[in-house]
């Protein structure tokens, strides 16, 4: 039982990805009442549903006359498995794609009592029932159409995984930098509404905590200094003029990041799509994410 060669391991591997790939689309798609293609690659594969298949296989084997134990070492083996796989995505690109905070005796929100015993009660279906036919199915594959097979599907899935692995670096390095850019964007504003208090004039509170208000908060302040200055030069010192200009250099350096050259179109267009794929997302940077995902939604006509 369940005793196959490398490239037999491998197809299944991809199998078990393609059915939680639209097992997971199909379900978001219905909650989200449009069409998903959900996961952290573009491909129809989600390769932590092959682990989990996988893995259902491995550790089922030992005990497999034995329902009990195959029930709670399926608990066992997909609980760890999600926490670890959730642990070191979080870690590596400080996202969530999934998050379990709201569910009862959860763990960190990586995973919960409810997805363990429903993992455990999968395994024993998975292993009894489901297995059994898609192991009849396998064995009648002639073993050179097979490798073939395989080998062509390890070539296009490690590309797809390459991209959304770089994809998913370049979303967590632009959203470290959003959260850099508001706060120095913040610290500019105060600076100009000290100098505006200066001048004896009534300061605005507030200027909210999105890359895109606080923009168009400091573009206005700008734009005011710069007239102020125009119609009356002898109200501010050459030293306040110089500290305005510098700021506004300052000001445009950092906005010039949220303008990608036309060689990065593809990734950006890549990122949007996983950002629309997973709209479970969560990030320590809420309120960054929560403008890119307004963003990706909007460029998607969503």
């Amino acid at each position: 039982m369940f005793n196959y060669l490398p490239s037999q391991w491998m197809f299944l591997f991809y199998f078990y990805s393609f059915c939680g790939w639209v097992w997971e689309s199909l379900y978001v798609s219905v909650l989200e009442k449009r069409l998903v293609n959900r996961g952290f690659m573009r491909g129809p594969f989600l390769p932590l549903y092959g682990c989990g298949g996988v893995m259902m296989l491995v550790v089922s084997k030992p005990f497999y006359d034995r329902v009990i134990l195959v029930y709670v070492a399926g608990c066992l083996g997909a609980t760890l498995l999600e926490l670890i796989t959730g642990i070191l995505m979080e870690t590596l690109f400080k996202v969530r794609y999934w998050d379990y905070h709201h569910k009862k005796f959860n763990f960190m929100g990586y995973t919960c009592l409810e997805s363990t015993l429903f993992w455990g009660v999968c395994t024993v279906v998975f292993t009894h029932y489901l297995q059994l036919p898609i192991e009849k199915v396998l064995l009648a594959i002639p073993l050179r159409l097979l490798s073939i097979v395989t080998i062509v599907l390890t070539a296009l899935i490690s590309f797809d995984f390459m991209i959304a692995f770089k994809t998913a670096l370049e979303l967590r390095d632009i959203l470290m930098y959003m959260e850099k850019a508001k706060a120095e964007m913040q610290k500019m504003q105060k600076r100009l509404d000290g100098i505006i208090a200066f001048g004896g004039e009534v300061v605005r509170t507030g200027i909210g905590n999105r890359v895109d208000a606080i923009s168009s908060t400091l573009e206005s302040t700008f734009s005011s200094l710069r007239e102020k200055m125009r119609l009356n030069p002898a109200a501010y010192v050459g030293s306040v003029r110089d500290e305005v200009g510098e700021l506004y250099v300052k000001y445009r350096v950092i906005m010039s990041r949220f303008t990608p050259p036309p060689v990065k179109s593809f990734f950006d267009w890549y990122r949007n799509r996983t950002i629309a794929g997973n709209p479970t997302m969560v990030s320590k940077f809420k309120s960054s994410l929560d403008e890119l995902k307004e963003k990706a939604m909007t460029k998607m006509g969503k």
